[in-house]
């Protein structure tokens, strides 16, 4: 059963989620029925790279937004409030149609990277309200404008505009002015595991009657195309249902009742088949093709089937609403009982309908007042309740099996040259049929290794077997490379990511009560193999100084940090320093199951041996500036000339990041089994660099592993804490405002970087990534960790200046609460109730509709806090809810605790 049930937590949801075995595995789904139906569809699949076919690569070409309507998916499905089956056959999704826009509003539209001034961004304003994470409860919310969507001039005036300039939003072209648009809220309510109840409510914003096509759709993922399979499903009208014809899903009725003004709907049938006439002058597949709805609403074309059949299907409710007014559609999506007639339910009378409703909202107050600390406040509540949903409206299902996709399916052409010897070759045993956490479901809907180990930690509050399954999968040989690498991200495998998963496991083991041990040893057990890796790869002089390339910080650096000038050689700060984290959080692991099993004794010496060797070499490297008191990047030439890169960017924060206080229970085994350990710890006394690593208090006698001196460490926080550096009213920034003159790397004149905090002004990285100013949760979430590491091991002796020169005296722990408090504050109201994640935009600041409805964007300005990047980042960016779940200030769960007893909860009002 799920851990979170054993500790006493009895909600019905939590019953729900018990159904799971626990197992980090396949049966993980299967076992529990209520996993049947969630939110698994992506709300874009046009210009993805498993769509790509393309000989270039240039994935937003070949498959632009214009081609969506009209053309059938390969591997992937998109929609609006989409909602589909494990196996991902059988979609449901919204389409709304306002009836002045040139095309059927069936997804979100937004820009592709080189259309964006700031690279590929949303131009929609959708929201993630409600989320339960066995699904039995989702909501959605949507403002949908009155007046033509204008795709046309979003699309002209960031092209107009610079890297120097805002983007240009929605919001922008007036299209909301007056109140003139539609509030759409779709909620999903589970009466079962296989019986969903939509509720979708139309509300007229604007100050006069209108009218608006609401259009529930349903649809086949088209996989017998590519198969070459005679079999096809079907969808057919039966009275007041359709209903599906599958060899899996064959039962299940999805029905429509009358809008609350007593509008009936129209059922309309196309099929999912590519318009192939349309778009390539070719035979049609289908005189209905995929667009055949959208052809027949809009314009009146004879192109929905008249049969009332086909693979792809929608209820059309043409409604006019007063200015002001509501309407109301409820749809079921069930299965009957086969001895039971399919006009026979429980749920799908008024009165029942609103009972399953009403339950299921309730169900989820209950769940997250469970959760919560019990002086959570209100505002805080919205925080967590809004991200959690973000995370649970952006699992996936992840189709994509390498081999085929690079050689093409057996029932259609083979792809060109380029497409077979480009992207990804490296990785033909990669073959996934997998329920992902994404990190946006628009901007990023395929996995990232090092964003999903960030995904985790909040999951492990929510469904910890959900969690550990998302950890193991990447490990796993249909993910893992052969050779240890893990795959990065759908655009190159071959990028590397710092290696976070063994602290995303460690999190997720104590979150969920630290009684998983089989959890443990098996994620223990894949990552010594990509440990290697990382030392076999990125290690390539076998010094112990650690490459790695962009290492997930993008354009931090003056230059491109995966394609250097030809004859240098960077030696990289964060690579070393990550690589130290990983050995020290490896060590815990090894010494968390050496209490239960003597083997791993051996796991313990090789990382207290490899911590060893690389503080040493890091020691050695010249990385560290004495004058400076910050750690650089060194760019090294061909006649072993170096360079500090001396500007002052996360890159030399990472090292501080390595920290881990062991008991003297484990320091005295430590230095029992490893001898270069034990000498440097038996330095005590003889070595004034290390005998500050030794401190016994009353209480107990510990051992603090970090790479840094106690003066170091006291230096780098001076310049990370200054408020006219890194510290900013909403957290770190990833780079010193110290640099708003620019910093040209001596030597290289296009190296140049400065303080950009809002979007980058850089192409790199396709240019809508910003390190260069922005706050990152990631690593804010990761500094604050290890000062509570610090904080373990040094106590309230040590203080500092908090802000630096505020002559304000702090403990770590008291720090590492307030850097908490900055990130939660960023969606926190202010004196004038405007939320710093708003930014200037006085609609989003003021307006009830508005206000209330929270984003969780990739990264935040580094003055203001407004939010930027990719709108709906409840990936990493949902690390909000475990800081007000475990609020730093009180937390008892500090990797390298010698305590892995289950969680005290904070006590109830």
């Amino acid at each position: 059963m799920s851990k979170h049930a054993s500790h006493g937590r009895t909600t019905a949801e939590h019953a729900r989620l018990a159904e799971a075995t626990g197992r980090a595995e396949d049966d993980l789904f299967t076992a529990n029925p209520w996993y049947e139906w969630g939110p698994y569809l992506s709300e874009r699949a046009w210009g993805t790279v498993r769509e790509d076919y393309s000989d270039s690569g240039d994935a937003w070409e070949y498959f632009p937004h214009d081609h969506a309507r009209s053309r059938a998916y390969r591997w992937n499905e998109d929609g609006m409030a989409g909602l589909s089956d494990i196996h991902h056959d059988l979609c449901m999704a919204l389409t709304l149609w306002n009836g002045a826009d040139p095309i059927l509003k069936e997804r979100m539209f937004g820009l592709t990277g080189p259309q964006g001034n700031h690279g590929e961004d949303a131009k929609e304003y959708w929201w993630y309200l409600q989320g339960l994470p066995s699904h039995a409860l989702l909501q959605w919310r949507y403002h949908y404008p009155q007046a033509e969507f204008p795709y046309q001039q979003l699309i002209d005036e960031n092209a107009r505009r610079g890297r120097g300039d805002f983007e240009f939003e929605l919001l922008d072209t007036g299209v909301f002015d007056d109140g003139r648009f539609w509030i759409v809220d779709v909620t999903y309510a589970k009466a079962g595991p296989t019986e969903v109840l939509a509720r979708i409510t139309v509300q007229n914003h604007g100050p006069e009657e209108a009218d608006i096509d609401v259009l529930p759709t349903a649809w086949f993922r088209n996989t017998w195309r590519s198969s070459g399979s005679a079999e096809i499903p079907g969808l057919a009208l039966d009275g007041d249902a359709v209903v599906v014809d599958h060899p899996r899903l064959g039962g299940y009725r999805l029905e429509a009742a009358p809008a609350s003004d007593g509008t009936r709907p129209e059922a309309l049938f196309c099929d999912n088949e590519t318009n192939t006439a349309k778009l390539f002058g070719a035979a049609p597949i289908s005189p209905f093709p995929k667009d055949g709805i959208n052809d027949h609403v809009v314009s009146g074309g004879d192109t929905v089937n008249p049969d009332l059949r086909g693979t792809k299907a929608a209820w059309r409710y043409h409604l006019t609403v007063a200015a002001g007014e509501t309407v109301e559609l409820r749809l079921r999506l069930w299965r009957p009982e086969p001895t039971s007639p399919a006009t026979q339910s429980t749920s799908w009378s008024t009165t029942a309908f609103d009972d399953v409703l009403a339950r299921r909202h309730a169900d989820a107050d209950e769940f997250y007042r469970t959760l919560a600390p019990s002086d959570t406040d209100p505002e805080r509540m919205r925080i967590l309740r809004q991200s959690c949903a973000g995370l649970i409206w952006s699992k996936q299902m992840y189709p994509y099996r390498m081999t085929t996709w690079l050689d093409g399916d057996p029932a259609e052409p083979a792809p060109p040259p380029g497409h077979r010897s480009g992207r990804n070759t490296g990785w033909r045993h990669l073959d996934s049929f997998d329920l992902l956490a994404m990190p946006d479901p628009w901007e990023y809907p395929w996995f990232a290794a090092w964003d999903l180990a960030f995904h985790t930690v909040p999951w492990a509050h929510l469904d910890p077997a959900f969690a550990k399954y998302q950890l193991i999968v990447l490990l796993r040989e249909w993910f893992l490379h052969p050779n240890g690498a893990l795959p990065a991200y759908e655009w190159s495998f071959d990028d590397v990511n710092p290696p976070v998963h063994a602290l995303a496991a460690l999190r997720v083991f104590l979150i969920d009560g630290a009684e998983d041990v089989e959890f443990l040893e098996r994620v223990f057990q894949k990552l010594l193999i990509n440990f290697t890796w990382w030392l076999n790869r990125q290690d390539p002089d076998g010094n112990n100084l650690i490459g790695g390339g962009f290492l997930g910080l993008d354009n931090i650096s003056p230059l491109d940090r995966s394609h250097l000038p030809p004859g240098v050689r960077l030696e990289q700060a964060d690579g070393t320093g990550w690589l130290a984290y990983y050995s020290a959080t490896m060590l815990v692991l090894a010494l968390t199951l050496a209490d239960r099993n003597d083997v791993y004794e051996d796991m313990v010496v090789k990382f207290l041996e490899q911590f060893a060797l690389i503080k040493e070499a890091l020691d050695e490297s010249g990385l560290y500036d004495p004058n400076d008191g910050f750690f650089y990047d060194r760019l090294v030439d061909a006649d072993g000339n170096a360079t500090p890169i001396r500007v002052q960017t996360l890159v030399g924060v990472i090292p501080v990041l390595v920290a881990v206080s062991i008991p003297e229970r484990n320091s005295e085994r430590a230095q029992r089994i490893s001898k270069r350990f034990g000498r440097m710890v038996r330095a005590n006394g003889r070595n004034a660099d290390q005998s500050w690593r030794v401190r016994t208090t009353d209480a107990e006698r510990r051992l603090l592993l970090s790479v840094l001196t106690e003066q170091q460490l006291r230096t780098v926080l001076a310049t990370l804490f200054d408020e006219d550096a890194f510290l900013s009213p909403h957290g770190l920034r990833s780079l010193s405002k110290q640099f708003e003159s620019p910093y040209t790397l001596p030597g290289i004149p296009d190296a140049v970087i400065d303080y950009q905090p809002a979007e980058s002004r850089t192409s790199m990285y396709g240019g809508n990534s910003n390190w260069r100013g922005p706050v990152w949760f990631p690593v804010n979430y990761l500094v604050i960790r290890a000062l509570l590491q610090y904080a373990q091991f040094f106590g309230d002796d040590f203080t500092i200046d908090y802000p630096t020169g505020s002559g304000r005296r702090l403990t770590l722990r008291q720090i590492a609460d307030d850097l908490a408090d900055r990130l939660v504050g960023i969606w926190l109201p202010d004196a004038e109730g405007n939320r710093p994640v708003n930014g200037g935009e006085k609609l989003l600041q003021t307006d009830p509709a508005w206000k209330y409805n929270h984003l969780f964007y990739e990264y935040f300005h580094g003055d203001n806090g407004a939010g930027l990047g990719a709108s709906h980042q409840t990936g990493w960016t949902a690390l909000v809810a475990d800081l007000i779940l475990d609020p730093p200030g009180r937390s008892n769960w500090i990797a390298g605790s010698d305590t892995f007893s289950p969680r005290t909860r904070h006590p109830r009002k």
